[in-house]
């Protein structure tokens, strides 16, 4: 390292890759694609997925091609910053610190949750504290343990969603189950298979929008990559394969052995796996045990989550620090290149948030509700910054064959994406904008509102202005030391 407030580059290739493959693999494709499904019915679930599916692959090709060009760590307010404007690149990244911080929270809410399952009389926040402070162990001792854990969580769930897929597939063809060959039969059932019309797809567009975030942890991880050169175009194509084979596959695959009609697929329970359409399937083929294993998944997927807000929230806020858009406190990393008060200050603020659920206050609720459209944000900030910085690349005269990694069809890429994150952000509570609720309004948005503080504070007391083509720094960075 170069000095103490440096980061360490130790994730190779195969952390970054199986970060890619299972990183936001959680109970949002475990559990709450069966809400889809009973929404929207199997095909309205299947258009949503794909298209969030097609909207996430181009974002991370922007992504990918910003982060091999600058592979710094905190990387989406860092390009918004140096793309757009300071101004919302500081908004941006309190924004998804702050985001993380509350998510954490709410994952260990669900490990007790999900650990409750085998020991009903164990006390919730014994066992949310408890893995906290293992999580706190395996961040604090490197960036090492972190991607060798996180790549181990992502196996088992990636080995998973393979299983369920191919025990679904010999389903639907008659080889397992024992009840013949079930074929698309469901896709055609009662008002299969688009039910409720153009409203419930755009209402799933949310729940599949969201069982997509935390994709945008390879921006993050490329500032600590040992050769983000390689490993993150290599980690863009594990993404692709991953929402083709474990999202859109794993929906139809869920939507033709279940009909949308099913009362197990109504609830959205983080903790109650008796609503995962998975569990369902295995048992119908009769698989002993499918509850207590899809459990143990289900509960590796939120110790992943919980494990990768940590590690993202603490590399923003260090990343902000570096730019002077928080304390200067928060950029010092110990000697391992882990950055110890960004870490302590988000396990604080969770820990926080974490004991404020536990106590049923209300505040605890509105705090989920405003880092709800966060990761929505981010994505938007992802494509807005990449269309800036291509269009500065080439106005300065540069030419992308000098680029290690090219995004392909732009703009075309970052616009659907700006299109389609505008239209689920404006469409996260459409019944309350009808109804004119202005109370339930606030909550839905206030994610919305508190991007708007941040930005205004910047903006006023900086007076920063938004960048021209001409005045963006496109000069390639060296192992992440541009500033």
């Amino acid at each position: 390292m170069e000095n103490d407030n440096d980061m360490n580059r130790s994730l190779k290739t195969r952390h970054l890759s199986m970060i890619a493959l299972g990183g936001s693999i959680g109970t949002g494709l475990f559990v709450a694609s069966g809400s889809s499904i009973s929404t929207a019915g199997p095909g309205g679930a299947l258009i949503a997925y794909v298209a969030i599916g097609i909207m996430v692959y181009f974002l991370m090709t922007s992504l990918g091609e910003m982060a091999t060009f600058m592979p710094v760590s905190g990387s989406f307010a860092t390009y918004a910053t140096k793309f757009i404007d300071p101004a919302f690149g500081f908004a941006l990244g309190w924004n998804y610190w702050f985001n993380w911080a509350i998510t954490l929270a709410v994952d260990l809410s669900t490990i007790a949750l999900v650990v409750k399952y085998w020991f009903p009389s164990w006390t919730s926040w014994k066992i949310s504290l408890t893995f906290m402070l293992v999580l706190l162990v395996i961040n604090f001792i490197s960036v090492g343990s972190f991607g060798e854990t996180e790549y181990w969580l992502s196996s088992i769930k990636v080995t998973a969603v393979i299983i369920f897929l191919i025990v679904g597939i010999l389903t639907i063809m008659g080889i397992l189950g024992g009840h013949g060959a079930v074929g698309m039969s469901n896709y055609t059932y009662k008002k299969a298979p688009f039910v409720g019309g153009i409203p419930a797809i755009l209402s799933v567009f949310v729940v599949a929008g969201f069982s997509f975030q935390g994709t945008e942890l390879i921006g993050i991880t490329a500032g600590e990559s040992a050769t983000p050169e390689k490993s993150i175009p290599k980690a863009i194509k594990q993404v692709f394969w991953r929402i083709l084979l474990f999202y859109i596959l794993s929906i139809a695959v869920i939507g033709a052995l279940i009909p949308y009609t099913s009362p197990n697929l109504l609830g959205s329970g983080a903790g109650d796996i008796a609503i995962s359409p998975f569990t369902i399937v295995f048992k119908k083929v009769g698989i002993p045990l499918a509850a207590g294993v899809m459990n143990a998944v289900i509960l590796t997927s939120v110790i992943s989550a919980a494990n990768s807000g940590l590690y993202a929230a603490s590399r923003m806020l260090w990343s902000m620090s570096k730019n002077g858009m928080a304390p200067k406190a928060f950029q010092k990393t110990n000697s391992r290149g882990v950055p110890v008060f960004s870490l302590l200050l988000t396990a604080v603020i969770g820990g926080i948030a974490l004991f404020t659920s536990l106590y049923g206050d209300s505040f605890y609720e509105l705090l989920v509700a405003a880092s709800g459209l966060t990761g929505f944000i981010a994505w938007l900030g992802i494509a807005f910054s990449h269309y800036r910085f291509r269009k500065a690349y080439l106005y300065k005269g540069y030419s992308l064959d000098d680029l290690k990694y090219k995004a392909k069809w732009f703009p075309f890429g970052p616009l659907l994406a700006i299109v389609l994150g505008i239209i689920i952000i404006m469409g996260q509570d459409v019944r309350s904008m009808v109804d004119f609720n202005f109370g339930r309004l606030l909550i839905s948005y206030s994610g919305l509102i508190i991007l708007f503080i941040c930005w205004a504070y910047y903006k006023i007391r900086y007076k920063t202005k938004f960048l021209k083509l001409e005045d963006i720094d496109v000069k390639e960075t060296k192992n992440g030391n541009h500033y």
